[in-house]
């Protein structure tokens, strides 16, 4: 089994250089500064307790690959670059290719099937870190991530299991779940607070918005009858699991979403219409609003178009603009 890893970033960096680093197969697919980088120096992966640099095979395409039969996608790439990225990989992979979804949201996985039968979700638990071409980082220690895995829309079959299996042997911990997108909804109401994480400085205003974004987001899957998985249940998934080092330990740990991330490093775009806009679609389809996610989703967009530095917008701003709305909802 080969992992080609599509979108060589925080996650699917730290993934693949773990796989790599336990002796798996793995082909990195990258772009600019940061393919350069694992080209020339090889990918330089930092852990708590190890540092490595992984000399791991890495193209810009899959149009440079020679795609077999036991080849496995592990997709990475952010949500709002999913729909060209699967366009593209099917003109190269086989369409029989295990796909598996290593991202946050629940938009990926359907959007998958348009090209391909055989599709897995990941609930993604791993603090990583990607700021600078050539180096990932896992910020958790000594187990980098939980990867629970499973079909999608539903099940476990042996592919799954396989690479669980695989997962577990790079100091992954992974369960095949049936039921994976319950989590993976667990996890969404979760990541709704990224653009608040990117945007916002911290402060009792940004805590009170999290928490508006996140009651909202469960009450508009509750509305339409979605199932998720119970806090509960994700606390007790996740444990004593992660465990990241405080900073000034042998690897500080700078800290910040994915999102937070994607502003710091100036990309022009965050997923924010795959996390906040995910609850905007189902409030809709409902007949229904999502007014703080959707102020939320705007406020980060622009951020991101605007190359703004993270964390430079007051919450109190998006609070205000929220009660403005409510006394004038025309």
């Amino acid at each position: 089994m080969r992992f080609v890893v599509y979108g060589a970033g925080a996650v699917g960096g730290v993934v693949g250089g773990l796989l790599h680093r336990a002796g798996h197969d793995v082909h990195l697919i990258a772009r600019g500064a940061h393919l350069d980088k694992i080209r020339t120096d090889g990918l330089r992966l930092l852990a708590p307790g190890f540092e490595s640099v992984e000399q791991i095979p890495a193209s810009a395409s899959p149009a440079n690959l020679t795609w077999t039969a036991d080849d496995v996608v592990l997709l990475a790439v952010k949500s709002d670059a999913t729909a060209g990225v699967l366009s593209e990989l099917a003109r190269h992979a086989l369409p029989d290719t295990p796909v598996v979804c290593l991202q946050n949201g629940v938009a990926n996985e359907p959007a998958a099937l348009r090209w391909f039968a055989n599709v897995y979700g990941v609930c993604v638990l791993a603090p990583t870190e990607h700021l600078e071409p050539g180096v990932v980082a896992a910020k958790s220690g000594p187990v980098a991530a939980i990867l629970d895995i499973g079909r999608f829309p539903g099940g476990v079959d042996e592919t799954a299991r396989r690479i669980a299996a695989a997962f577990e042997s790079a100091g992954i911990i992974s369960v095949p779940r049936p039921d994976i997108m319950r989590w993976k909804y667990r996890k969404l109401v979760m990541n709704l607070t990224n653009a608040i994480d990117a945007a916002c400085a911290p402060g009792d205003d940004a805590q009170a918005l999290r928490s508006r974004l996140r009651d909202e987001g469960e009450a508009v899957l509750a509305a339409a009858g979605i199932t998720v998985a119970t806090v509960e249940e994700d606390e007790v998934r996740r444990g004593d699991i992660l465990k990241v080092p405080a900073a000034g330990s042998d690897r500080p740990a700078q800290g910040g979403s994915s999102s937070y991330q994607s502003l710091a490093r100036g990309t022009g775009s965050i997923e924010s219409d795959w996390l906040n806009g995910e609850i905007v679609r189902i409030a809709r389809t409902q007949g229904a609003d999502a007014p703080v996610n959707d102020l939320a989703r705007r406020h980060a967009n622009a951020m991101a178009a605007g190359h703004v530095a993270p964390r430079t917008l007051s919450a109190s701003t998006i609070l205000a603009e929220l009660d403005v709305a409510q006394l004038d909802p025309a």
